[in-house]
């Protein structure tokens, strides 16, 4: 029948047998679409669905998908595992090929991505109901955006995946003729770079009707493409010799085993290339400056993930207008003030943040989980402030912080630490702006109720959460979900830069743009002074550390740092083992100020990637587990 040529095949193999039924139906189904494309509000409902599966930076990244979970940001309480948080096992090691995962992409962005073929095959113009031939173009072109992208997040979850990204089904297929095998990885990747490329060239930079944002771009294109080809240079997929055994049922690799070092230039161009595009059409790094004129790095920082496009935040490269951040907020939130608040940040990610003179605090981990500390940054873990703290380069104390960065008693660990950090972390005595008093997370106090919903290691996060926001009275402050920002492409692009040209000097300038954003000393190839910090750009694993170090700090809390461990090949020991924090049962001082497991986490080398599920290897013998599963 005529209708079946508009079924797009779920080559993928996911869930197939359900997914394409809504599909085929009756033979009114080709009237059906008729319909459907001859009214606009059907339209663009029908393009709105395509759009749906771009993933929630908010309550997506953190619950649902879980790759601020998976890991070593943020922490939630373990025992929300009874509500169904379904990652949280996976922490523990308890993950195998028949878990169910909520995030469910091997199922819903091929529903996604048959959505937009269909919608390629049959938009056309309707001048009568606004919509012209040029926005056909448009619409067309954002729909192969939005196919690249989603099959760029599945060879990112999953790593090889069926893929015949152009294969409509004939008249007279079989249902055998959709079992199809994976594609190797890099086959996958080097289509989706250039229909991203092809793309770019069709879409605008940006609209000028405000209905149209979150609407794909000449941007998006390419800041997704410069995300991508970073993980496709790192170690995990760029000759990777623990996947050599790795092929499918005709003997072929899935991964290349040969490394290709022109991987990191090839990345190192296309973040330029985004960058000096971006630039040229107004964005920048997200600013405000206090009286003097200088940056306020602490009001910069916060709002840079608050402010919306139209309030000068031209640091959003793609953006999802509607994120659940009202769930991240109440989760942030103390149970005692209307919140669940078992959100917190781990030990690792407070120890990561530089002091205010831009030193790193801690440079290491003795044996016994004591950290070994930089005796030339000033940092103390003993004792405690006596008296405020406060700096002359923010407003952000008087009118976010109570009127001072650290209060009186303050553990010395919080004290005296660069901008950043106070934006990113609730710690006990740090300033409640909703309630205007200060945390107190001890064990029975307001804001540890010592059940599942407190603070299960002594922190809540506070990156991304609004000093607007009232859990107890309803009131949220609208924002959208930044999936990328300009701060990070500039961290992407030296990072490439330093694995294919060590001692390039837009290594330095472009690190130096992140921590003069954030108010610390910038880096020089000088002497060592009140204003820089002397770094040997020669020296390639010197500033490995600096930029790995900068971006954990940087992007703290938005969720690239599971992607990062993976492409580095570190998360089988950085996740595998203690997880730290304070003493949630700590009733006073004495008893709360100690660094304590709070969990024992478990890394397999399977984790690496996603598994794919059972029931699919049961339904389709072409395919192959990914490695370790098995």
């Amino acid at each position: 029948m005529k209708r079946i040529k508009y079924i797009l095949i779920c080559v993928l193999g996911l869930q197939l047998l359900n997914s394409c039924d809504y599909l085929d139906k009756e033979p009114d189904t080709e009237l059906t679409l008729q319909l459907v494309f001859q009214d606009k509000t059907r339209i663009e409902s029908w393009l709105a669905n395509a759009y749906s599966a771009i993933p929630d930076p908010y309550w997506g990244y953190t619950n649902y998908l879980g790759w601020e979970i998976l890991g070593d940001d943020v922490t939630p309480s373990e025992r929300w595992r009874q509500w169904d948080w379904a990652v949280i096992p996976y922490i523990l090691g308890e993950w195998t090929p028949s878990s169910n995962w909520a995030g469910n992409y091997w199922s819903i962005l091929p529903q996604r991505i048959r959505e937009a073929s269909i919608f390629m095959q049959n938009i056309h113009a309707l001048p009568d109901q606004g919509i012209s031939s040029q926005e056909v173009i448009y619409m067309k072109a954002e729909c192969r955006f939005l196919i690249a992208y989603y099959y760029y997040l599945l060879a990112n979850t999953y790593g090889a995946i069926p893929f015949k990204p152009d294969y409509i089904a004939p008249a007279d297929f079989n249902l055998t003729d959709l079992m199809v095998g994976q594609s190797p990885y890099n086959d996958v990747i080097n289509w989706v770079d250039k229909e991203l490329l092809d793309v770019a060239k069709i879409l605008p930079s940006k609209y000028s009707e405000a209905r149209k944002y979150g609407r794909a771009t000449s941007i998006m294109c390419l800041a997704v493409r410069a995300r991508m080809l970073l993980f496709a240079a790192s170690p995990l997929v760029n000759g990777n010799l623990d996947y050599a055994d790795f092929k499918d049922r005709n003997g072929k690799n899935l991964f290349s085993t040969a490394e290709d070092k022109t991987k990191w230039a090839y990345a190192a161009n296309a973040c330029k290339e985004l960058i000096d595009f971006a630039e040229a059409d107004g964005h920048e790094l997200y600013v405000e400056r206090n009286a003097a004129g200088t940056i306020d790095p602490f009001m910069s920082y916060q709002n840079l993930l608050l402010k919306r496009y139209d309030e000068n935040n031209s640091e959003i490269l793609f953006a999802r207008p509607n994120s659940n951040y009202v769930e991240y907020e109440r989760h942030a939130t103390p149970n005692g003030s209307g919140g669940n608040g078992g959100l917190g940040v781990t030990q690792s990610l407070v120890d990561a943040f530089f002091m205010k003179n831009g030193l790193a605090p801690i440079t290491g981990y003795n044996a016994d989980g004591l950290p070994i500390i930089n005796t030339e940054s000033g940092y103390v873990e003993t004792g405690f402030s006596t008296s405020n703290e406060n700096r002359d380069s923010t407003v952000w104390d008087e009118n976010i912080n109570g009127g001072s960065i650290t209060k009186s008693g303050t553990y010395n660990m919080y004290c005296n630490r660069e901008p950043r950090f106070y934006v990113s972390v609730n710690f006990n005595n740090a300033y409640f702006t909703a309630e205007k008093r200060q945390f107190n997370f001890f064990n029975g106090a307001a804001d540890n109720t010592h059940t599942h919903d407190a603070p299960q290691n002594g922190y809540l996060v506070r990156k991304k959460v609004s000093p607007k926001t009232n859990v107890k009275e309803g009131n949220y402050e609208y924002r959208p979900g930044i999936v990328y920002r300009l701060g990070e492409v500039y961290l992407n692009y030296v990072e490439a830069l330093n694995e294919s040209d060590p001692g390039n000097p837009d290594i330095l300038t472009y690190l130096n743009k992140i921590r003069e954003r954030a108010g610390i000393r910038l880096y020089s190839t000088g002497a060592t002074n009140v204003s820089f910090i002397h770094v040997d750009l020669s020296d390639q694993d010197m500033m490995r550390k600096l930029i790995r170090a900068e971006r954990r700090v940087e992007l703290n809390c938005e969720g690239t740092r599971y992607d990062d461990l993976r492409r580095w090949k570190e998360a089988e020991t950085v996740l595998n083992g203690n997880f730290y924090g304070m003493n949630f049962s700590g009733k006073d001082k004495a008893s709360f100020y100690v660094r304590t497991v709070y969990q024992q986490r478990i890394y397999k080398k399977a984790y690496y990637w996603f598994p794919i599920h059972q029931s699919e290897i049961d339904k389709n013998q072409k395919l192959v587990q990914n490695p370790n599963w098995n």
